[in-house]
């Protein structure tokens, strides 16, 4: 019989059904950071209460937020990311075959019933929370012959809501040839099922047919649902086989991982040690094009012959290159010089978000501030006598810096008399 805990859950109360309205997303992210954060305190001295809070989260997750708006992808993304960082209080608690199977029946209902696919992260790891294969293979079991008859069913489509959870207790099960049979049904290949096909064969020893089933699924013009994901995956089979080039150059590249262009460098940096960070940050760019957008990350990365190249390219964004042209005014004058005059250059062609001539009188005080500070003043107001004089897209921005050269050399007439 399963153990019966009497702890009292804090955030039952906060997460009941229909606790949220429409615009509810921002407050049900708060409520989900506050229920991972008791659960993880429980879990150090009691881990078996903290996996019925797992599971106690997960039944209300869909009828609490079931009204939010969830068209900015927030509220998603913070559902799956608390999920991912529970599921191990989940899969590694010391709970007998009884309580898991009570567990898993409430799970298995809360999926069936999740409007959304908030549970996903729980339906793929639906077998590791098993933990027991007499478990595994009666989840296994439950709807094996109705999601094998909807999939061979090619002239309609038919959703199996279950279907995950089915695989990864198979694939948990060491039922691996029957995961490939099953996937073989599909007519279709995304990686949400098709990750299990691939994962049974690297259990098998069959690391190459693994790589091919997945890599597969990049082929073709259009972006695959969960590219990312899949990259990492062949990129990792291909680490595992001692071909760490091939894993950088093949799927490496593509996978860099982050917010920022920053972010992604120090990805693949942090994920290749070996590698020349400078050779890394190059790669990046050719791989991902977009030169302009590379600038913010090459500065911060200290190579900054590289981020004048990236300046120079008109998706580099003026506002960012006036900002650097003031932080490195003292520290790299002539690099400061050099990126303000790249913004003065855009500017004059049209570009940047909602720019005004404050915009075009900034990058021109950061130019003659950080020439000055190098000993090349004289430098800098010629280069912006010459880039005046080449003409330009934007009338009210030539004309502004055509004055402030007008400025300059009164001052600079006065100082001579």
């Amino acid at each position: 019989m399963a153990r019966k805990s009497s702890h009292k859950w804090a955030f039952k109360p906060g997460l009941r059904a229909g606790a949220f309205g429409w615009r509810g997303s921002a407050k049900a992210i708060e409520r989900l950071k506050s229920a991972s954060s008791e659960i993880r305190a429980v879990r150090r001295s009691d881990p078996v209460t903290a996996a019925e809070g797992v599971v106690a989260l997960a039944e209300r997750i869909w009828p609490a937020f079931e009204h939010i708006n969830t068209s900015s992808g927030a509220l998603g993304t913070a559902v799956h990311r608390t999920l991912e960082t529970l599921l191990p209080v989940l899969i590694d608690a010391p709970a007998d075959a009884a309580a898991r199977a009570e567990w898993l029946d409430r799970l298995r209902t809360a999926i069936l019933d999740d409007g959304v696919d908030y549970l996903a992260p729980i339906s793929e790891r639906f077998g590791e929370i098993a933990a027991f294969p007499a478990l595994m293979n009666d989840h296994a079991e439950r709807d094996l012959d109705l999601i094998r008859a909807a999939w061979s069913d090619h002239a309609r489509f038919s959703h199996c809501p279950t279907a995950t959870l089915t695989l990864s207790c198979l694939l948990e099960a060491g039922r691996h040839e029957e995961v490939l049979a099953l996937l073989d049904e599909k007519k279709t290949r995304l990686w949400f099922h098709e990750k299990f096909a691939a994962d049974a064969l690297l259990r098998q020893g069959h690391a190459e047919a693994a790589l091919t089933r997945a890599a597969a699924l990049l082929e073709g013009d259009r972006e695959p649902w969960g590219r990312h994901a899949i990259a990492r995956f062949c990129e990792t089979v291909l680490q595992q086989q001692g071909r760490p080039e091939e894993a950088y150059r093949r799927f490496g590249l593509q996978s860099a991982s982050g917010n920022t262009w920053l972010a992604m460098w120090r990805d693949l940096v942090k994920r290749y040690p070996a590698r020349d960070p400078r050779e890394v940050l190059e790669d990046l760019i050719e791989w991902h094009g977009r030169k302009g957008k590379w600038f913010a990350a090459a500065k911060s990365a200290g190579y900054l012959d590289i981020a004048l190249d990236c300046a120079a390219e008109p998706e580099a964004a003026p506002a960012t290159l006036i900002r650097a042209s003031r932080d490195f005014a003292a520290s790299e004058p002539v690099f400061a010089t050099r990126v303000a005059f790249h913004a003065v250059a855009h500017l004059l062609a049209g570009r940047g978000y909602d720019a005004s001539p404050r915009d075009i009188d900034a990058a021109i005080d950061h130019a003659i501030a950080a020439s000055r500070a190098a000993g090349r003043a004289a430098w800098a107001t010629e280069e912006l006598r010459t880039l005046a004089g080449r003409g330009t897209g934007d009338d009210l921005m030539a004309g502004r810096l055509r004055a402030r050269l007008a400025e300059l050399d009164a001052a600079a007439g006065n100082s001579d008399g």
